[in-house]
C-alpha cells in the first residue's frame, strides 16, 4: 500500500503552478459526447479521475489520447450508451453522462454513481429535470435506464437548491433539446461558467452563466473544438493553506484569485498576508494563525472542498473556531484522523467547534476523501515528528504530483 510520509516543521517557500480544474475538465470531457469529431483539451491535470473518465468515455466508443497536459478525444458518430458499474461506482461525475447520452442517442444506461463518501447526494433533481424535458426512467438491478422518444424538449426547471451537478447535467442535455430551456436557481460556480463557455464554443446558444438564471436555446448540432480548461481553484487554495499552516511564503501561479475570494478573505482574517494579481496569488503565513469562523455555501461562498484544509489550519489556531458545513452531511468523517494528531475538535450535526492547540504530533492517519487526504498532509507539515497518510488513492483522484509540488516548496515529504 502506498502512503505519503511527511516530516513536519519546515516553512514552505517558493512558487508553485496549478493546472486545470478537476471539477471542470471531467464535465468538459463528457461534453465531447455531444459532437462527433476530434476534440482537444489543454491544461488537463494527470489525475486518477481524468483517467477514469477517459476509460468511461472509451466504453461509449470515444478514443482518448493524452500527450502531457493535452487530451484529444475522437468521438464517433454512433455511441454505445451504456456505462459499466466498475467505473461509475468510483466517480460521481459519471452521472453527467446522462444528459449528453439522452440528447444524442435518446437512451442511457448508467448505474447509480459512487465517488467520495460525503453522505447523501441524491440525483432526484437531475431526473426530475430530464422528465420535464420528455425523458422516462426506470431502475433495473441498480442500473438507471433513461429513454426519450424523439428529441428532448426545452422547458423551465427550477432547482430547489443551486446544485452544481444538476445544473451541469441539465445544461448538457438542453443544448440539443428542441426549444428553450430555462434553469432557475442555477449554480454559479466558475466551473459552470467555464462549461457554458465550452459549450458555446461548440456552437451552443447559452446566456446567463454565472447568474441564477441560465437560458439555453437548443440547436440541431454541435461541433468538435479545442479549448483550455479553467484553472483549479481548489488546488490553488490548498497550496495557499500550505503556506498559511507552515508560516511560509508561497506564490501560486496559473490560477484565478477571483475564484477564491471568500477563502482568501478567511486566510487574511486568520492572520495571513495575501496578495494577488492577474493569474497569481501570494500567501505569507503567520507563526500561529488566529481563530476564524466560516460556513460552506454555494459560490461565491466558502467552497466545501476547501473545508478540510481550512480546518487543518484552524486546528493550530490561537482561539476557538466554529465551522458550519451546509452541503455534505458526512464531510466531517476526517475529524477523527485529525484528532489522532492531537487536534481538539467537537462535531454535532453540521457544526464543528475547533479549539486550537499549540502543536500537532505526527501519527498514522487515513485519507477518507480527496480533500480530507490533502488536509491531513497539510496537518503533517505543521506536526512534530512523522505523519504517515494512507489511502492516498483519494488524493491522486484530485491532485497531480501533490507530493512533488510540496517538496519543491521545501517540504520533507515522500511517497513510500
Amino acid at each position: 500500500m502506498t502512503e505519503i510520509v511527511v516530516e513536519g516543521g519546515r516553512r514552505l517557500r517558493g512558487t508553485v503552478g496549478v493546472l486545470g480544474a478537476k471539477n471542470a475538465v471531467l464535465k468538459e470531457m463528457v461534453a465531447t459526447l455531444l459532437a462527433p469529431g476530434l476534440h482537444r483539451l489543454s491544461n488537463v491535470p494527470d489525475i486518477l479521475d481524468v483517467r477514469l473518465m477517459a476509460e468511461l468515455l472509451s466504453r461509449f466508443g470515444v478514443v482518448c489520447r493524452r500527450d502531457g497536459h493535452e487530451l484529444t478525444l475522437v468521438v464517433p458518430a454512433e455511441l454505445r450508451p451504456e456505462a459499466p458499474l466498475e467505473l461509475v461506482r468510483q466517480m460521481r461525475a459519471s452521472i453527467v453522462a446522462l444528459g449528453p447520452l439522452l440528447a444524442r442517442v435518446g437512451e442511457a444506461r448508467v448505474p447509480l454513481p459512487g465517488g467520495d463518501d460525503l453522505g447523501a447526494r441524491p440525483i432526484d433533481w437531475h431526473l426530475e429535470g430530464f422528465e420535464r424535458m420528455g425523458a422516462h426512467f426506470e431502475l433495473v438491478h441498480g442500473v438507471l435506464i433513461g429513454r426519450v422518444e424523439g428529441r428532448l424538449r426545452g422547458c423551465e426547471v427550477e432547482l430547489p437548491f443551486p446544485s452544481v451537478g444538476a445544473t451541469e447535467n441539465l445544461m448538457l442535455a438542453a443544448v440539443l433539446a428542441k426549444g428553450e430551456t430555462v434553469i432557475v436557481n442555477a449554480a454559479r460556480e466558475p466551473e459552470i461558467v467555464d462549461q457554458a463557455r465550452h459549450l458555446r464554443t461548440m456552437g451552443a446558444e447559452i446566456t446567463g452563466e454565472g447568474t441564477a438564471l441560465i437560458r439555453i436555446q437548443g440547436v440541431d448540432a454541435l461541433d468538435a473544438v479545442e479549448r483550455s480548461v479553467v484553472p483549479d481553484r481548489i488546488e490553488a487554495g490548498t497550496f495557499a493553506v500550505a503556506a498559511a499552516i507552515t508560516g511560509g511564503d508561497v506564490t501560486v501561479t496559473g490560477c484565478v484569485p477571483e475564484h477564491l475570494r471568500m477563502e482568501l478573505r478567511k486566510l487574511a482574517e486568520a492572520g495571513c498576508e495575501v496578495d494577488r494579481g492577474d493569474g497569481w496569488l501570494r500567501v505569507r503565513g503567520p507563526d500561529r494563525p488566529r481563530a476564524v469562523d466560516f460556513a460552506t455555501l454555494p459560490f461565491p461562498g466558502f467552497h466545501t472542498d476547501m473545508h478540510p484544509q481550512m480546518v487543518a489550519l484552524l486546528s493550530v489556531a490561537d482561539g476557538t473556531s466554529v465551522v458550519t458545513e451546509n452541503l455534505y452531511d458526512a464531510r466531517f468523517r476526517y475529524v477523527g484522523e485529525l484528532a489522532r494528531m492531537g487536534a481538539d475538535i467537537t462535531t454535532e450535526w453540521q457544526h464543528a467547534v475547533i479549539r486550537g492547540v499549540e502543536r500537532l504530533s505526527g501519527a498514522p492517519v487515513l485519507a477518507t476523501d480527496i480533500r480530507a487526504g490533502a488536509a491531513l498532509v497539510l496537518a503533517g507539515l505543521r506536526a512534530e515528528g512523522i505523519t504517515r497518510v494512507g489511502a492516498v488513492e483519494h488524493i491522486d483522484r484530485g491532485y497531480e504530483d501533490y507530493v512533488g509540488k510540496l517538496a519543491s516548496l521545501g517540504a520533507a515529504i515522500r511517497r513510500a
